[in-house]
């Protein structure tokens, strides 16, 4: 990962993979991403890992941080790889699968309960992002 300048949301849209954040980007960036996820009613993350247990520790960050039911975890590879994890908080469920030449990040989907409205997509944010904010609200 290397450092650019981001300092809003749209900033990452044409990124492959999540940057470096300082701690005011992070604080900037959580700051819109709650006010957009506002607008939402339903969540879809995808997360781009260099391996499984990355991927599933960040996921359950995002639930512990914004207080989501665990979802339940049904395809998990035991081979060993960098992995995409979708999680689908509409039905519950997480799954992974190895797949290579992807980038690195936390990507996140903003879904309607009107299936003809557009889903809003943000990321990618770095696989600690949730993990920064939990510690920084923590050590508060």
């Amino acid at each position: 990962m290397s450092k650019v300048l981001i300092e809003s949301l749209s900033d990452l849209n044409t990124l492959r993979t999540a940057p470096e954040l300082s701690q005011s980007q992070t604080q900037t960036l959580e700051s819109e991403l709650t006010s957009q996820m506002n607008k939402s009613q339903w969540f879809t993350v995808g997360i781009m890992a260099p391996s499984s247990a990355k991927a599933i520790r960040a996921m359950r960050n995002i639930e512990a941080y914004f207080k989501w039911p665990e979802m339940k975890l049904m395809d998990n590879p035991t081979a060993i790889g960098p992995v995409f994890l979708k999680a689908n908080q509409s039905s519950a469920e997480i799954r992974v699968r190895v797949e290579q030449g992807l980038g690195e990040g936390i990507l996140i989907s903003g879904h309607d309960q009107d299936p003809n409205e557009p889903s809003t997509n943000w990321g990618p944010l770095p696989l600690d992002f949730f993990d920064n904010l939990i510690s920084t609200k923590n050590s508060c």
